[in-house]
C-alpha cells in the first residue's frame, strides 16, 4: 500500500528525518511515535506531500507519490491536523462537503447525487447527522474534530494521515474517535497512519508501531515489541514500567514519579492490628501493594485497610459482595481502600507473629477452622456450597516485591498450610483422606514496597522460608485453638 524508501527531510540545510524505510499495509492501523524533536510530524509532513522529500521516494501502490495530480493525490490521501480551524461561518454538512472537492467534474464543480450520499453517510458514521445543519463554531471540540473526520472521510482516501488526533480530546471523545478509526480500517480497509503522544492508546489500538529517535527508527514492531520497558525509558528518558492491559492483550506503560523514590521506609507491626468479637482489622500508614482473594479488594491492587470479619457458620446471601460493601460502610471503612474477608472462626482465636529477616521482616495473622476441610484431590466428590473461609491468611511483607515474589509467596504459603493440615491429621469428612484446606480458604498477600528489594519467595529463599516457618506455625496453633474450642463445646 504505502512504500517509504530510504526518505529524508527537513526545513532549510537541517535533515530532521533521516534514511527512513517502512511500509504499510492496506487496512493498518500504524502508529508513529517518539520524544518531542525525534521527527514525528516531520515525518507526516512528507507523507503528506507539504514538505517536499530530499531524498528517497514515496510510493503508494507502487506509484510514486509525486507523479500523481493534486485531484489524484487527494483520492489516496487524506489528512487530519491535530488543530483543525476553521475560520468562516460553514455549517457541519458544508464543511464536510469540502472532502468532496477531488471527486468533483467540471469547471463549474457541480454537485453530484454520489456526493450527497457520501457524505451523508460519513455524517452518520461519525455520529453527526443530527447537527449537520448547525453552525461549525458552535460546537464542542470533540464536536468539530468528528466533523474534520468526516470532511477528510469523504474524500474516500485510501490513507488517512493523523496528527495526534486525539489531542484536547476529553476521554470519551479519545475512545469514541479511535474506536471509530479502528472499526474503518476493519470495514473499509482504510490505510491510517497517526502520530501519538499517549504511548498507552498507541498500544491499544495500532496493529504496529514505529518509534523514532532523533529521526531515525529506532524500533518498527508489533506494539508489545516496540513498547518494552528498558526501550521507552531508554528513548523518553524517564521512569517508567510496562504491564498488560487488564482486558485485552495490550501492552501499557506507567509513569514512575520520583517522589516515590525516596521516601520513608515504613513497617507493618502489631500495634496496628485491632481484635474484636465480630471484626479484625488492620490499618496501614500507607497503601500496601496486595494479590488477595478476599470478598473485597481480590486480585491485584494498593490498599490501606484490611478486614477480617465474623459471620454466623449458616451465613447465606445471594450478593456477598454487596452485602460486605455495606458491612463495611457501616462501620467507616472505605471499600475502594480495603481487602475484606469473612470466616466463621471465633475471632479471639486469631493467632498472629512477627518474624524478622536480613532487612525486612513479615507480620502474619491466621484466623483457622476446618468444619468445611476438603481434600483438593477429591474435591469432585463433594457439592457446591456457599459457606464462610475458615482459614483466613493475612501476610504483611516489610519489603518490597517484584510480581514474580507475589506469585510465589501464595504458593509457599499454600505449601506450608498443607503440610501444617497434614501434620495435625485434618480430614475431609466426606472422603475421610487428609484435607488440604478449607473450600473457601482466603489469602492475602501485602507489601509495603519499600526498603529491601525481594525478588523470589520460594520455599528455600530467604522471604519463603519465613513465610513458610509463619504460615506453618500459625495455622496449626490457629486450628489446635478452634480444635479445644469445639471440645469444650
Amino acid at each position: 500500500m504505502l512504500s517509504v524508501q530510504h526518505v529524508s527531510g527537513g526545513y532549510g540545510n537541517e535533515l530532521v528525518v533521516k534514511d527512513i524505510s517502512f511500509e504499510v499495509k492496506t487496512g493498518e492501523l500504524f502508529g508513529i511515535l517518539g520524544p518531542n524533536g525525534s521527527g514525528k510530524t516531520t515525518l507526516l509532513k512528507l507523507l503528506s506531500g507539504i514538505l517536499p522529500v530530499r531524498s528517497g521516494d514515496l510510493f503508494i501502490n507502487g506509484k510514486k507519490l509525486k507523479e500523481y495530480t493534486q485531484k489524484q493525490f487527494a483520492k489516496k490521501i487524506a489528512v487530519l491536523s491535530q488543530h483543525s480551524s476553521h475560520s468562516f461561518s460553514y455549517s457541519v454538512k458544508e464543511t464536510v462537503a469540502l472532502g468532496r472537492y477531488a471527486h468533483q467534474k467540471g469547471f463549474f464543480q457541480n454537485w453530484s447525487n454520489q456526493d450527497e450520499e457520501v457524505v451523508q453517510l460519513v455524517m452518520k458514521q461519525v455520529g453527526i447527522s443530527n447537527f449537520q445543519h448547525k453552525d461549525i463554531n458552535a460546537l464542542s471540540g470533540g464536536e468539530k474534530q468528528r466533523v474534520f473526520l468526516a470532511q477528510a472521510l469523504a474524500q474516500e482516501p485510501e490513507v488517512l494521515l493523523l496528527d495526534e488526533p486525539t489531542n484536547h480530546l476529553d476521554l470519551s471523545y479519545q475512545k469514541e474517535l479511535l474506536d471509530l478509526l479502528k472499526q474503518w480500517t476493519l470495514d473499509h480497509k482504510l490505510t491510517v497512519i497517526s502520530i501519538f503522544h499517549d504511548l498507552n492508546l498507541a498500544g491499544l489500538y495500532c496493529d504496529r508501531l514505529l518509534l523514532l529517535e532523533k529521526g531515525r527508527i529506532n524500533s518498527l514492531h508489533i506494539p508489545n515489541e516496540v513498547l518494552k520497558e528498558e526501550r521507552i525509558k531508554d528513548v523518553y528518558r524517564t521512569r517508567i514500567q510496562k504491564q498488560p492491559h487488564p482486558k485485552v492483550a495490550a501492552p501499557q506503560m506507567v509513569l514512575l514519579p520520583n517522589v516515590y523514590n525516596n521516601g520513608p521506609t515504613y513497617h507493618v507491626t502489631e500495634d496496628m492490628l485491632h481484635v474484636s468479637d465480630d471484626i479484625i482489622s488492620l490499618k496501614s500508614p500507607i497503601p500496601l501493594k496486595t494479590l488477595s482473594s478476599g470478598v473485597i479488594g481480590s486480585g491485584v491492587g494498593w490498599h490501606d485497610t484490611f478486614v477480617n470479619r465474623h459471620v454466623h457458620k449458616d451465613y447465606n446471601c445471594s450478593n456477598h459482595i454487596q452485602e460486605m460493601t455495606d458491612f463495611l460502610l457501616a462501620r467507616g471503612f472505605e471499600p475502594s481502600d480495603t481487602v475484606g474477608m469473612m470466616t466463621a472462626v471465633i475471632l479471639e482465636d486469631v493467632v498472629y507473629k512477627k518474624l524478622d529477616g536480613e532487612g525486612f521482616s513479615i507480620f502474619l495473622v491466621v484466623t483457622a477452622g476446618v468444619g468445611n476441610a476438603v481434600d483438593a484431590a477429591r474435591s469432585h466428590l463433594h457439592e457446591v456450597e456457599k459457606v464462610p473461609g475458615t482459614i483466613n491468611t493475612w501476610i504483611f511483607i516489610n519489603g518490597e516485591l517484584t510480581d514474580e515474589s507475589f506469585i510465589q509467596s501464595i504458593m509457599t504459603a499454600t505449601e506450608a498450610k498443607v503440610k501444617a493440615l497434614h501434620d495435625l491429621k485434618i480430614e475431609d469428612n466426606r472422603t475421610g483422606t487428609i484435607a488440604t484446606g478449607t473450600s473457601t480458604d482466603s489469602i492475602l498477600v501485602a507489601a509495603t514496597q519499600t526498603g529491601k528489594m525481594l525478588d523470589f519467595a520460594g520455599t528455600i529463599t530467604s522471604l519463603g522460608k519465613l513465610i513458610s516457618k509463619a504460615v506453618y506455625e500459625c495455622t496449626t496453633e490457629a486450628i489446635q485453638k478452634s480444635q479445644k474450642r469445639k471440645q469444650k463445646c
